[in-house]
């Protein structure tokens, strides 16, 4: 009889717990407008409250030690100013179930064509197969979407799928670059306060000093904390203890856990069209992961 080592059990409550935290994040990001606050507010709130955790670990780890300037400067650009503020700009065009769609849900498609195009890695039939449904479904989303939520929601999926495309950059880049936790909170976090928090305080528009209380909290402690630090450890202990394809699989749940809470908390509209497509997307997702086993530790 095959027994569930506790070790499992907490990679995949750290799993699905990641599902969670990034549906949540797609609620919190969507109604940061009505608190007062601009996307450069929220951008500081990430790469500012962050570093007061990560500055400490960073002077003790030194994860600066076996990284070149180039690597330094590459990651921090891609987790930067450029990748976060078009992904805040795009919840004041589009619903929070888009986020999940066209940030989450084409991240494989992404590393499909990026594989072929950089590496020239042909995926497997199981991957083109699983990329053809995430390609269906992403289109019939994205026209359904400009028919329920606006004509302009096209431009908040557009800036999505280019934060998606960031991140997607940033996942092979760690891999290939064999990057651990400390290094990316340092460049992504550490580095990035640096450059952005004078000229945040010094040239860009602020509602922080008019953001009533309670909503100025809750933004901070998810913007602040949440995905930067807890996600990060989340996927790391997922990733270690049940592997990188099963934390992808339970992962493939983010857009459609945000389209649930999107209706449920917000009131966002999900047509029969796009609830299908979304279960569409989900099964592109699932049947994308490339399966492998468990990491053994």
């Amino acid at each position: 009889m095959t027994t569930t080592s506790p070790s499992h059990v907490t990679g995949y409550a750290a799993a699905w717990s990641i599902v969670f935290v990034w549906s949540g994040w797609l609620i919190v990001s969507r109604i940061a407008e009505q608190s007062g606050l601009t996307v450069y507010d929220l951008a500081a709130l990430r790469y500012g409250l962050a570093s007061l955790v990560a500055v400490p670990l960073c002077l003790y780890y030194k994860p600066w030690r076996g990284l070149s300037l180039t690597q330094i400067a590459v990651i921090t650009f891609i987790l930067g100013p450029v990748y976060i503020l078009c992904v805040f700009s795009g919840f004041l065009y589009a619903p929070a179930a888009h986020g999940g769609i066209f940030m989450n849900g084409v991240l494989p498609l992404i590393s499909i064509l990026f594989g072929i195009v950089l590496f020239r890695s042909p995926p497997g039939l199981r991957q083109m197969l699983g990329a053809a449904l995430i390609l269906v479904s992403t289109i019939v989303l994205a026209w359904d979407g400009t028919q329920t939520s606006g004509q302009d929601a096209w431009i908040g999926d557009l800036l999505f799928i280019v934060g998606a495309l960031f991140f997607a950059t940033y996942v092979i880049l760690t891999e290939r670059w064999s990057l651990g936790a400390m290094q990316v909170i340092f460049c992504g976090t550490v580095v990035n306060a640096v450059l952005y928090l004078p000229v945040w305080a010094l040239w860009l528009p602020s509602g922080l000093a008019e953001a009533p209380l309670q909503p100025l909290l809750l933004q901070a402690v998810y913007q602040g904390f949440v995905p930067n630090l807890v996600g990060l450890i989340l996927i790391a202990h997922a990733s270690r203890n049940i592997g990188n394809a099963n934390t992808s699989s339970i992962l493939a749940a983010v857009p459609g856990v945000g389209g649930v809470l999107g209706a449920a908390i917000l009131g966002e509209s999900l047509s029969l069209l796009s609830i299908t497509a979304i279960a569409l997307l989900t099964v592109g997702l699932l049947t994308s992961v490339r399966r492998r086993k468990p990491a053994v530790v």
